[in-house]
């Protein structure tokens, strides 16, 4: 079975992107090597989880409206709603409102600033 080690983010602006994801998360962001990569810590190594990278992006940006082309990931936070106003604030849009996972918490997609999608979630078993 391979378990997913690493995710990358691709940005038309990594300062933008980088600005963005520490002001929302708290993710921090560090230069390899003096290269256009930027290693992404998203929290302590005891806690489960993965840590990623920046990238420029290669390419045309997605349009917004179109089918998702990537695999998308879902951070976990401690309030949605306290998410929502941060990834507002520093410029994300929402892609799919807040809505119910039975069993397991609520969830909503969202763009950050270079167009990406990307998920937060709450847990909470209470929800129906």
């Amino acid at each position: 079975m391979a378990r997913v080690g690493h995710f990358e983010i691709h940005s038309d602006n990594p300062e933008r992107a980088i600005a963005f994801y520490s002001g929302v998360f708290g993710w921090e962001f560090t230069q390899w090597a003096g290269q256009p990569y930027w290693l992404i810590k998203t929290g302590p190594a005891e806690e489960r989880g993965i840590d990623g990278g920046l990238v420029p992006r290669r390419g045309d940006r997605p349009q917004l409206g179109q089918a998702v082309n990537a695999y998308v990931c879902t951070a976990m936070v401690t309030s949605l709603d306290e998410t929502i106003v941060a990834i507002e604030n520093h410029g994300g849009t929402i892609a799919l409102p807040k809505m119910p996972v039975p069993g397991v918490g609520w969830l909503a997609y969202f763009h950050d600033t270079e167009g990406n999608i990307f998920g937060a979630m709450q847990q909470d078993a209470t929800v129906q």
